[in-house]
């Protein structure tokens, strides 16, 4: 759920929020580490503070980068308490090592993930129709790509961070190959993919 939501609509108190929940669950897992191997971590990680990240974390495309940093930063940590890996070791190699996608591409997947399932038929109407598939005016060629409307936001800052002009443009950049696919899981595994190569 979104705790706190400012006037400017940066979403900087519900980043906080979710920073000092994570955190904590953090410390308390942190405590018990030591009497855990590293799969049971991993799944308490999972359960505890991946949970949390990625609540509600479409809401969060567009948001400052210094924000996505502070997110970042509990993932890292989260990264370094399964891996037992030191304090100030590269973290990007663990994070690999993991499989973990970035913050910044899982919220991008979600927003994909979304769109997917309204372009199949898989979401509420009130989404599906913020969703329009691009049919140009005479045959040419994109017109088998499975591209879809890119609409234009009124205000840079709020407008373009909205799914019905964000969603069209994050699909629009995937390959053919994935855009292409038409079952769910099959789907999935190719966006992750393709994020976790275009991440790292």
């Amino acid at each position: 759920m979104i705790d706190m939501m400012d006037n400017q609509l940066s979403l900087c108190n519900q980043v906080n929020t979710v920073c000092r929940k994570a955190s904590f669950a953090l410390r308390r897992i942190s405590k018990v580490r030591r009497f855990l191997n590293k799969s049971s971590t991993e799944i308490l990680v999972h359960a505890f503070i991946s949970s949390i990240l990625d609540n509600c974390n479409s809401l969060l495309i567009g948001i400052p980068n210094k924000d996505i940093a502070k997110l970042q930063r509990i993932q890292n940590s989260a990264a370094r308490l399964v891996s037992l890996c030191n304090k100030y070791d590269h973290i990007t190699h663990v994070l690999k090592e993991m499989h973990w996608l970035p913050i910044k591409y899982r919220i991008e997947f979600k927003i994909i993930m979304l769109t997917f399932k309204c372009i199949n038929g898989k979401s509420p109407k009130y989404l599906s129709d913020l969703i329009v598939q691009y049919t140009p005016a005479r045959s040419l060629r994109s017109a088998s790509q499975n591209l879809l409307v890119v609409k234009k936001g009124k205000t840079k800052t709020y407008g373009d961070r909205a799914f019905s002009c964000i969603a069209p443009s994050l699909w629009n950049s995937l390959p053919l190959s994935v855009r292409s696919e038409s079952d769910i899981h099959t789907f999935q595994t190719k966006l992750k993919t393709h994020l976790f190569c275009k991440s790292y």
